[in-house]
């Protein structure tokens, strides 16, 4: 691997955790609480899961120009994944029996505050 892709790679990832860092403080400011952040399931990597009520909330952070650029950033099998991850996670927990999941977006954009997106993408 060549040092200017090592540099990319550290500096893309480092962007990726502050970005995780800004969208969980921009959601516990709106009430959620942080379930976990970057949990490695079989399934999925979920960036951040929180809960909010009787909703737990799989939460893919995606720094873009828009967001819409970041929506189109996820495929339909990521989010597929996610959603498996989400429902296997509950299922593991039985403080989380009863809860609705939902797959969120938090799309970071430069010079904006996050965008939150409850239920991005619809299962249908």
């Amino acid at each position: 691997m060549s040092e200017a892709r090592r540099i990319r790679g550290t500096t893309s990832r480092k962007a990726g955790r502050q970005a995780e860092v800004l969208a969980a403080i921009w959601l516990m400011l709106k009430g959620y609480r942080i379930l976990g952040f970057r949990l490695k399931t079989p399934q999925a990597e979920i960036d951040i899961l929180a809960a909010k009520g009787a909703v737990l909330a799989v939460v893919e952070v995606k720094s873009r120009t828009s967001p819409m650029a970041a929506l189109e950033a996820v495929s339909q099998d990521q989010r597929e994944r996610l959603r498996r991850a989400g429902r296997a996670i509950a299922a593991s927990r039985p403080r989380l029996a009863d809860v609705s999941i939902r797959l969120d977006l938090i799309a970071m954009s430069p010079g904006r505050l996050p965008h939150h997106i409850r239920d991005a993408w619809r299962a249908g």
